[in-house]
């Protein structure tokens, strides 16, 4: 899950992002995982939280000693998912603090809140190859695989070059997967990081008297924001997906991710200006499907492209493609009808038969997200990490900033 205030613009892992937000429940890590000091040992491991380094909790220990390097001592939190039906839904009440406020629409303290999640199937040993430069263990391995990880270190990358040939972009990336270490921790995929640095800025954004410098690709990618002109990496976070919300690219984190089913970031909950609503969820990549510019499937080629809008993709020679969001892929269905009857058993999610990406002709039956929650934003003061103003019927009752959310259901 991800979680935190963004700008909205006018077109379980858990992450706080922007302006000194703390996750309270689920517990937020703040970039934490088991120090025995007050403070983080690296705020850029796995995300920008943008916090206090005292902030955050622990990875839990399973055992009365300490998890160590040892993966399996570590103790991590288990929720029911929900069943098919309103009636079977399984929730989770999330609560924060955040420092710099939130109010009404129109107040100086005005935001928006965002809250997001990923997810990765469960896996066996097998699925934790160490793959000391061998891609293809690797690719089958930790390089897609969310994990906190034993080490505080941040992953490796070594980013593209101008004028990048297709080979030198394959020895790179065999490099950046190879060494992709399997004590680390990983939310996003190195490859969704590549594309994010490969991929061009959006020129229509604010970015105020921040100077945005060139790439070495000689022009400003994504990687760059207003909140982060130097480029600067935390995990494989894209900082302009992360800063902006809805995104206009799909999140998808590889080209092909039938083994893990990792998930693209699914919206569930936006908190703030109401009257926003229909823009937000007819954006919502949980059921609309979002474009990207693609160059080749040759494995031995960049499969992504620089351009985020269709003319100059296509006039460079990619594809326009669209992609679809998804929480599962039921990869044992394979026909329509078998599909159409799955979706008439779930009154949760939607399913469709349909095309994961629109350049190939495979159909699948993909389960995407509901529809994410819009509503306001709890009512708090500035520079008090304490109890908001909730509305609950006709009163307003003091308590932790909330939204009660259903997890996701399986079928």
């Amino acid at each position: 899950m991800r979680f935190g205030f963004k700008a909205v613009l006018p077109l379980l892992l858990l992450q706080a992002i922007i302006a000194d937000v703390y996750l309270q429940n689920p517990r937020g890590s703040n970039n934490r995982l088991h120090e025995t000091s007050s403070k983080r040992r690296n705020a850029n491991r796995l995300f920008d939280s943008q916090n206090n380094n005292k902030g955050g909790y622990n990875t839990g220990d399973r055992l009365a000693w300490r998890m160590g390097s040892n993966v399996r001592r570590q103790y991590a939190m288990q929720y029911y998912g929900s069943g098919p039906s309103s009636a079977e839904a399984s929730k989770l009440m999330i609560e924060w603090t955040n420092q710099h406020g939130c109010g009404e629409p129109g107040d100086k303290n005005k935001c928006d809140i965002v809250i997001q999640y990923m997810c990765s199937r469960n896996g066996t040993d097998e699925d934790y190859p160490l793959a000391w430069g061998r891609i293809d263990a690797a690719l089958n391995g930790h390089v897609f695989y969310m994990r906190d990880g034993t080490s505080t270190s941040t992953m490796d990358y070594r980013g593209p070059r101008n004028r990048e040939s297709d080979s030198s972009y394959v020895r790179r990336m065999r490099g950046n997967f190879a060494y992709n270490r399997s004590n680390g921790g990983l939310h996003e995929t190195v490859w969704w990081y590549d594309a994010c640095r490969y991929r061009e800025a959006n020129g229509g954004l604010f970015t105020a008297d921040q100077d945005l410098r060139k790439d070495v690709q000689g022009y400003v990618s994504a990687s760059r924001t207003r909140q982060n002109k130097d480029g600067t990496r935390s995990g494989y976070e894209c900082p302009e997906e992360r800063d902006y919300f809805p995104y206009w690219q799909p999140t998808n984190q590889y080209e092909d991710l039938t083994r893990f089913q990792n998930t693209p970031w699914i919206d569930l909950a936006w908190l703030g200006d109401k009257s926003k609503c229909k823009y937000i969820k007819d954006n919502s990549y949980n059921q609309k499907g979002k474009h990207r510019c693609v160059h080749s499937q040759d494995d031995d080629e960049r499969s992504y492209g620089r351009y985020i809008n269709k003319n100059d993709c296509e006039s460079k020679g990619g594809e326009w493609v669209e992609f679809a969001s998804f929480i599962e892929v039921l990869e044992d269905i394979k026909s329509q009808t078998e599909c159409t009857r799955a979706a008439r058993l779930d009154g949760r999610n939607k399913i469709i038969w349909g095309q994961l990406r629109s350049d190939k002709d495979e159909k699948k039956c993909i389960v995407q997200a509901p529809e994410l929650i819009c509503d306001e934003a709890p009512w708090t003061r500035v520079n008090h990490l304490g109890n908001a103003y909730n509305e609950m019927g006709d009163m307003k009752t003091p308590n932790a900033s909330r939204v009660d959310v259903a997890m996701p259901y399986f079928p």
